[in-house]
C-alpha cells in the first residue's frame, strides 16, 4: 500500500465518503464511533483504521495504518529505523518533526504533511495521516466526485 501525503493511502482520498470506501474495500470488520462521536472503519486484513469526521459531512479525514506492505516514496516504512526513515524523508520534504514520548512508544509528527511516524524500540510500527488544511484554514479535501 502506498502512502500519499496530503492525500490518502492506497486508494483511500480523503475527502471520500462512507460509501465511496466500502465500494473499494467492502464491509469494515468493525464500525464504532469515537468520544467526538467520528466514525471510525476498522479494516483487519489491511490493518486500517479510518475516521470520517462528524463535523465535516462525514467525510474521510483520517487514516491509521500498520501494514507491513506500506510504503512511502516507493520505500517500506514499517519496521523500518526511524533516524534512517527520516534521513530519506529530508530529501522528499519532511524536514521537520516534533517528537513526543508516550512510555516506550515515540511519535514523530510532520504537521505540513500531517503525518504522525509511531516508534517503539527506534522501529515504525504505525503511521497516521490526516487531510491537510488550505490557506482558508479549511480542509484540503482531495477526493473529487
Amino acid at each position: 500500500m502506498k502512502i500519499n501525503p496530503k492525500t490518502g493511502i492506497d486508494k483511500l482520498i480523503f475527502g471520500m465518503k462512507q460509501e465511496d470506501v466500502t465500494k473499494l474495500y467492502g464491509k469494515p470488520s468493525r464500525t464504532y464511533k469515537d468520544e467526538e462521536e467520528n466514525i471510525i472503519y476498522l479494516y483487519n486484513d489491511k490493518k486500517l483504521r479510518i475516521t470520517f469526521y462528524t463535523e465535516e459531512d462525514l467525510k474521510l479525514g483520517y487514516i491509521i495504518a500498520s501494514d507491513p506492505s506500506l510504503q512511502l516514496f516507493d520505500k517500506k516504512i514499517i519496521g523500518r529505523n526511524i533516524t534512517e526513515v527520516q534521513e530519506e524523508l529530508k530529501a522528499k520534504g519532511l524536514t521537520k518533526w516534533e517528537k513526543e514520548d508516550f512510555d516506550t512508544y515515540e511519535n514523530f509528527f510532520n504537521e505540513a504533511h500531517w503525518t504522525i511516524l509511531q516508534t517503539e524500540f527506534n522501529e515504525v510500527i504505525k503511521v497516521e495521516i490526516g487531510a491537510v488544511f488550505n490557506d482558508k484554514d479549511e480542509f484540503d479535501w482531495k477526493f473529487k466526485k
